[in-house]
This record gives structure tokens, C-alpha cells and sequence, in this order.
């Protein structure tokens, strides 16, 4: 079983989570072209290393950020989506 700590509730079964991928640069759907937004919307990044990602708590419905690497599949540290991404 592989656990996940929730910042608010703690070591929780992986299964109590849901991920939905990494945090993105802000677009703005009015000003950029068709081409960009589709590519926005529907392309992700394929690449090695560490990525932050939103993660959702599902029964408390608590969204938080993860760093995880994508190559080991490590989850190196969760926080608020109000701390600071770079580390301490």
C-alpha cells in the first residue's frame, strides 16, 4: 500500500487521492491564439524530473500541491497551495 501525506489529514492510503497533473502557467483564453490555447488544453509535457502537482484529498475535498518525481514516481513533499513551492 503506498501512503500519501495529506497536509491537513495527515498519512493517508494513496487511494483517498485524486491527482489532477501539474500546476501550469496561467494562459488567458481572450488574448492568445487558437493554436496556443488548444495546445494549452490538450498537450501536456512529457519530461523527466520533478514536477509540482495538484492533488485533491477526496473525502475532505482538500486540494494541496505536490512535488513528485516523474522518472521514481517519489512523492518528495506535499503542502498548502498557499506555502511557498521552493523549499526550505
Amino acid at each position: 500500500m503506498k501512503i500519501l501525506t495529506c497536509p491537513m489529514n495527515g498519512q493517508r492510503n494513496i487511494d483517498e487521492f485524486q491527482s489532477f497533473g501539474p500546476v501550469r502557467a496561467e494562459l488567458d483564453p481572450d488574448r492568445a491564439a487558437d493554436a496556443d490555447w488548444s495546445r494549452h488544453l490538450f498537450r501536456a509535457e512529457n519530461r523527466k524530473g520533478v514536477v509540482v502537482e495538484w492533488w485533491r484529498h477526496v473525502p475532505s475535498n482538500y486540494f494541496f500541491l505536490a512535488e513528485r518525481d516523474l522518472v521514481t514516481n517519489e512523492i518528495i513533499r506535499t503542502f498548502d497551495a498557499s506555502e511557498p513551492r521552493a523549499q526550505p
